[in-house]
């Protein structure tokens, strides 16, 4: 889905859209949803609080899915087709009890991989005080800069709501550079993590 289709899907139904929305794109839909509460669409701490829970029940249901169904021959099919496969399994399992809080920054921003590594961390039972305290900085931090972003790019375009539908094409253009630094810097995060999880298994190896 493309940002120009998001965007008046998200005018026409607000916030009855934002939630099948953003399990498909939360990137994209908090940063149009951002840029819309400059024109008083949205109320932004509403938006800040909306993503906050949407990314604690998926991760609560990711961490629990790992914690009961860890061991499940579907789930770990599954783990196989997010790149967690079983060769490597104990390395990742060996970033979570060491380096959990690296191992989450990287993991829920990393392109492709993030639910599989959360899964592992219900799997080799983190404390759950832990997960959710760096769960939830974490996601603050993506989709605050995300929605903030999003809000200061609206209301340079004079924080109206008929200014920024008449300048959608400018818009797309200008979120469109955004994402794609956003993508690189995903990819970045995925190689770091790839490259954390190499220097457990030469340490494993030792």
């Amino acid at each position: 889905m493309q940002l120009g289709d998001i965007t008046p899907l998200i005018i026409e139904y607000k916030y009855w859209i934002l939630l099948p929305l953003s399990f498909a794109e939360g990137p994209i839909v908090a940063f149009i949803a951002g840029t819309l509460s400059a024109a008083g669409y949205f109320n932004i701490y509403l938006l800040g609080i909306f993503f906050l829970v949407r990314d604690l029940v998926v991760d609560l249901g990711c961490y629990y899915l790992g914690h009961f169904g860890g061991k499940w021959p579907w789930v770990q099919r599954l783990l196989a087709r997010m790149g967690v496969t079983q060769d490597h399994l104990d390395d990742v399992s060996a970033l979570w009890n060491k380096h959990p809080a690296k191992t989450m920054f990287f993991s829920k921003l990393s392109y492709g991989v993030a639910a599989g590594f959360i899964v592992v961390a219900g799997m080799v039972n983190m404390r759950l005080r832990s997960f959710l305290l760096y769960g939830l900085l974490i996601t603050l931090m993506h989709y605050g800069v995300l929605l903030v972003v999003g809000y200061f790019f609206g209301q340079s375009f004079g924080g109206q709501i008929t200014t920024i539908i008449e300048r959608v094409p400018y818009i797309i253009g200008a979120a469109s550079l955004f994402f794609i630094a956003y993508y690189f810097f995903k990819r970045y995060s995925k190689r770091k993590l790839e490259a954390m999880e190499k220097q457990e298994e030469i340490s494993g190896n030792k």
